[in-house]
């Protein structure tokens, strides 16, 4: 008997594992299909509901990590979403939007944070591979200046909390100068080699290269 139930269990198991083998492939092809489309969703192997994510025992490490992924994708592009939803809104039913967003359970506040944002960016200068919150941080600024921070942001993979500081220290940096009461053109000859190091060193700063330069002088001064 003993033999027969272990056996029996060895069968049980395997087609477990045969049946989540065959899930992950399937996951495999709808992810596939989705990324193709552009549309986003979690896997069906996820059992999403208000208030919870399940999951099934023993799905591999590789697929909860895309979940975790697309979940984070979700999530990011729902602040997109949401501005875009209100902005509709206004410009389609001026009077009326904001007593139907009052019957919803949506903070009007927070919907008009995200509206803003969304305003400032239109689609074809929104950064995917950048979050709601990175733009969030720029957008008070010109065009030309809200892409040259995101551009550093992908180049130098600042997170939200690294951009936020690199313009802090750009606009301290502005007001040292502006501060100044005499103002004299100092000028000075470099290699082209030490230009573009200078320079990297500066972008890694968020600064402008005067900037740097400035600062770094004003260090070795103390």
């Amino acid at each position: 008997m003993d033999n027969v139930g272990g056996k029996g269990m060895k069968h049980a198991s395997a087609q477990i594992r045969r049946q989540l083998s065959e899930n992950v492939g399937e996951q495999d092809r709808d992810t596939s299909a989705r990324s193709n489309t552009g549309r986003l969703g979690v896997d069906r192997v996820a059992r999403t509901q208000r208030t919870s994510l399940q999951l099934p025992p023993g799905i591999p490490i590789e697929m909860w990590q895309r979940l975790g992924q697309q979940l984070h994708r979700i999530t990011n592009s729902s602040c997109w979403w949401l501005g875009d939803w209100l902005l509709y809104g206004e410009d389609t039913y001026p009077g009326r939007y904001r007593e139907a967003v009052a019957r919803t359970a949506l903070d009007y506040q927070t919907l008009r944070n995200y509206a803003w944002v969304a305003r400032a960016f239109e689609l074809s200068r929104r950064r995917d591979n950048l979050s709601f919150q990175h733009h969030a941080e720029v957008a008070a600024l010109s065009v030309t200046e809200q892409d040259m921070w995101l551009t550093r942001a992908v180049e130098f993979g600042w997170s939200r909390g690294k951009l936020r500081d690199m313009l802090r220290a750009h606009r301290n940096a502005g007001k040292q100068i502006e501060a100044g009461r005499e103002v004299v053109d100092v000028r000075v000859t470099i290699a082209s080699e030490r230009h573009q190091r200078w320079k990297r060193a500066a972008e890694q700063a968020g600064m402008q290269l005067h900037d740097w330069i400035a600062r770094r002088l004003d260090e070795a001064a103390r």
